[in-house]
């Protein structure tokens, strides 16, 4: 992994969260896996990368930005019955020996990062995985369509109504 990135003490809170998902996102697509920032799920939570892996498996990741992150935020249980696997990414300061050694793990320093483990596998139930892949084809589609062309989505984004 190369090291040569900025010290972690000298970016804040916000910065560090985002460095920490851009590594994660770019590890997903080096693996084959198709990421989305910040999707919203069934049960009202939103998770900070939801990945589609060749084959159709789910992987939700979850940032942790530092220790009080981590503490203060038990809600990623709620993610694991909307995936296939699940992953902490976290930098290389982090204390890992706080996270639940069954859960995947990702490093990252500065805009790389590597899978230190990964969770064992545990398939959706199919009427699950055709919900989650259909929102997620529609989700993909909108984004790239208000890149595309952002004052024509307004009718899409009816359609992608988050509840």
């Amino acid at each position: 992994m190369e090291q040569a990135h900025q010290p972690l003490d000298a970016i804040g809170f916000p910065e560090r969260t985002t460095t920490i998902r851009r590594a994660a996102a770019r590890l997903c697509l080096r693996l084959g896996w198709a990421p989305l920032h910040e999707v919203r799920l069934a049960n009202g939570r939103r998770v900070d990368i939801l990945a589609l892996q060749p084959g159709g498996g789910f992987v939700c990741i979850e940032v942790k930005s530092g220790l009080r992150d981590y503490m203060s935020d038990e809600k990623w249980t709620e993610y694991q019955p909307f995936c296939d696997q699940f992953f902490f990414a976290v930098d290389t300061d982090f204390p890992r020996q706080i996270l639940p050694p069954e859960i995947g793990l990702i490093i990252c320093a500065g805009l790389e990062a590597d899978m230190l483990r990964e969770q064992a596998p545990v398939r959706l139930p199919a009427a699950r995985r055709k919900v989650m892949l259909e929102r997620f084809a529609w989700l993909a589609a909108g984004r790239l369509a208000a890149v595309e062309d952002p004052m024509g989505v307004a009718n899409l984004a009816l359609g992608l109504n988050e509840d």
